[in-house]
């Protein structure tokens, strides 16, 4: 018999792959062009080996799971193969390995899709959490309070409620600056409602980020529909990190605005910086539109708060109207800005 010898150093029996092919697209394959795979050579190799097939078709699994073929179509092809070589059914053990490489890739796209927001394309508050926990890690393994390497930046861009169209167009173009300012070495997140977080270090010069962020997000919503629908300037201020990874996860949560909502835009204030041992949180922007280290109030009271008003005179959350001042001016006391 002869054979060919592949690049890799296996043996291929002359014809064989061009056989399995044939008989494949002839019957059950859908789409010719985008029938090879590595995969298959090696499946190949292994058959007419007469060894066990369990790798291989493993492999060759996973490969059509992850290129879309179903997994009815997956078996049919791999009768195919057996079929080339004179016999009527594979072995249980292929169909098998074949079908846990099939299950074994959908599960992988399944998980990387629910960690991506639809509309923004940035990855979820859960996969940030994730995130989260590899930096806690780092730093509790190099003995170093985490807040002293890393802080949370805090995004919020809207202006209203918004719904729809609208909303995807929004936030779409935050997404879109957020990734263009911070770039892929800085793990991000939508919390929803406008609301986004960056995991920064605090070498970062993170003022100069913000200001390519707000000039790229005032670029990308000019149409004059979207602009009314984000904040001028965009609110940003950024908190260090928590002493436990459980803190900044329950601090995601008190920050984000999950839809739908009611009321007013909420910007969910900074985390309280006056812990002792703890650095000083950094607040909203100031008249300037530089980020600033004050803590700036939220804008909804009790009556107007979506999970339920709070009893009379309890702060709640500390996202309550301060009424003898405006939502975006300075608290009193809060040291100044830079």
């Amino acid at each position: 018999m002869t054979t060919n010898i592949e690049k890799d150093g296996h043996a291929l029996p002359q014809g064989l792959r061009e056989r399995w092919r044939e008989e494949s697209v002839a019957s059950v394959w859908r789409r010719p062009s985008d029938w090879y795979h590595p995969a298959v050579d090696a499946l190949a190799v292994a058959v007419l080996a007469d060894c066990d097939v369990s790798t291989a078709a493993f492999e060759l699994g996973r490969a059509r799971g992850e290129h879309g073929v179903g997994v009815g179509e997956a078996l049919d092809d791999l009768v195919c193969l057996y079929r080339s070589t004179g016999r009527a059914m594979p072995p249980l053990d292929a169909v098998r390995a074949l079908n846990e490489g099939w299950a074994d890739a959908q599960a992988v796209l399944v998980t990387t899709g629910a960690c991506v927001d639809p509309e923004t394309g940035l990855p979820t508050q859960q996969y940030l959490a994730v995130r989260l926990a590899e930096a806690y890690l780092q730093a509790e393994q190099d003995d170093v309070d985490p807040a002293l390497r890393h802080g949370l930046t805090v995004v919020d861009v809207a202006a209203g409620h918004v719904t729809g169209l609208m909303r995807a167009a929004r936030s779409a173009a935050v997404g879109a600056a957020l990734r263009e300012a911070f770039g892929s070495g800085h793990p991000m997140a939508t919390l929803g409602g406008g609301v986004f977080v960056v995991l920064t270090r605090t070498d970062d010069d993170v003022d100069g980020r913000v200001a390519d962020l707000r000039a790229d997000i005032a670029r990308r919503c000019e149409d004059v529909d979207v602009r009314v629908s984000v904040r001028q300037p965009v609110r940003v201020w950024v908190e260090p990190l928590p002493e436990t990874h459980a803190e900044a996860v329950q601090r995601l949560s008190h920050v984000s605005r999950p839809e739908p909502w009611e009321g007013v835009p909420r910007p969910a204030g900074p985390a309280d910086s006056s812990a002792p041992g703890r650095p000083g949180g950094l607040g909203g922007p100031d008249a300037t539109g530089r980020v600033s280290r004050t803590l700036p109030p939220g804008v909804l009271d009790a009556d107007r708060w979506p999970y339920g008003s709070t009893e009379p005179g309890t702060p709640g959350h500390g996202r309550h109207v301060d009424r003898g001042r405006a939502p975006d001016d300075p608290a009193e006391g809060t040291g100044p800005t830079v």
